[in-house]
């Protein structure tokens, strides 16, 4: 049976030590290797290849979440395993592609069971970063929702200028000015273009 290999990643030796003794007692992981920051855990990543990878967030050189997002294109599953729930750390590194986030005050189990679910696919998240979550969903501002270039027509809306201004200042023709101020005001939920010249100005999108 092969073993689900996996590289620790955690500016604290002693918390390496401890996961790498654990889970080297568990039949179906293998510890392939450690790192101490972000730098060594995409070298590590490269050189090992492993299955799955422990990242903690908070460290010197590069932290978790900027090597999160330098890994986005390996095959490894990243479990963030912190002990931060902050909004700012939290948010950025599940945007950058982590697939599981875990608190470190999980039991020893808890930790070796997420690793196996993540290698099935399965990913694992505290409670409190689900709730998290779905509240940032919840009130998700809608023009995140906007194209590129909806966003920029909803912007010369709120400086108050005509579709035909909008479309002599984007070289775009006024049909098509018209189509975007059309999808603009219903995935906003708007009623007309006052409306939506208030909410691009009361969302700082001018």
């Amino acid at each position: 049976m092969s073993k689900i290999r996996v590289l620790i990643v955690d500016d604290h030796e002693m918390v390496r030590m401890g996961l790498s003794t654990y889970l080297q007692t568990e039949p179906d992981i293998d510890v392939v290797g450690e790192g101490k920051n972000g730098r060594e855990a995409i070298s590590k990543a490269k050189e090992l290849n492993p299955d799955v990878i422990l990242m903690d967030l908070l460290m010197d050189e590069m932290n978790g979440v900027e090597a999160t997002k330098a890994l986005e294109e390996h095959q490894a599953k990243i479990i963030v395993l912190t002990s931060y729930l902050d909004d700012e750390m939290l948010f950025p590194v599940m945007e950058a592609g982590a697939f599981s986030y875990i608190l470190k005050t999980s039991s020893a189990i808890d930790i070796a069971n997420c690793i196996r679910k993540a290698y099935k696919g399965e990913p694992t998240f505290e409670g409190q970063v689900t709730q998290k979550m779905f509240h940032q969903m919840r009130h998700k501002p809608k023009h995140n929702d906007l194209t590129r270039r909806e966003k920029e027509v909803l912007s010369l809306i709120g400086q108050g200028l005509s579709n035909k201004e909008i479309g002599e200042r984007l070289h775009i023709g006024i049909k098509t000015v018209k189509t975007h101020v059309s999808h603009i005001l219903t995935k906003l939920e708007l009623d007309d273009r006052t409306q939506a010249a208030i909410y691009a100005n009361k969302h700082s999108l001018v």
